[in-house]
């Protein structure tokens, strides 16, 4: 009787979400030194945004492959938000490393550039001058806690985007589950046999 091995989920949610991460580190680096200025541009967010749906699609079907073609809700929700929370909590202390020790100008030039593109927005926008300049502020100290944030501001922000991706794990999992059509078929490929 041939059997097949069953695969461990969680683990392959943790290497699909090490894997994702690792990409995310790599578009950042080659974006940062290559490209710096397109960083704070709506095309780089919205380049992001295609890129990081297409792996989580990507890494969803690969799991849901690994667990035998099927698998419930509450196993696709799991497993998803697992791959999602390890590839944020790499990316996150990638960047709060890399803006502390391994190029400290990073976050001074990236609220520089946010800076200059969010005032321009507003003189498009036509905004008076108090107005945008109250804005300003409020972005200025956003910046501030985004790319060089306390420890407590870090806590909060991971737990913030924890919650973020727990919502988007949601519809994930909603979309890729499947359910066995057959439920009474054998476990992992066995044939069945009377006595």
């Amino acid at each position: 009787m041939e059997t097949t091995t069953s695969v461990n989920l969680k683990t392959e949610a943790l290497k699909n979400g090490a894997i994702w991460g690792v990409i995310n580190i790599v578009i950042f680096l080659v974006s940062w030194y290559a490209m710096p200025s397109l960083m704070s541009s709506y095309l780089y967010s919205g380049l992001l945004a295609v890129i990081g749906i297409a792996l989580a699609v990507f890494f969803c079907i690969d799991m849901r492959k690994k667990a035998g073609g099927y698998w419930t809700f509450g196993e696709a929700l799991w497993n998803i938000f697992v791959m999602f929370l390890m590839s944020m909590a790499i990316v996150f202390i990638f960047n709060i490393l890399f803006g502390k020790f391994i190029d400290p100008t990073y976050p001074v030039k990236m609220k520089e550039a946010v800076m200059a593109k969010t005032q321009s927005t507003y003189e498009s926008l036509g905004m008076d001058e108090q107005t945008s300049e109250a804005a300003l502020e409020k972005v200025s100290e956003s910046l501030d806690k985004q790319f060089s944030p306390t420890f407590s501001q870090a806590i909060v922000g991971f737990g913030i985007s924890s919650v973020l991706y727990f919502i988007g794990a949601l519809i994930f999992a909603l979309i890729f589950k499947k359910s066995n059509p057959n439920p009474f078929a054998p476990v992992n490929d066995e044939e069945v046999s009377t006595q």
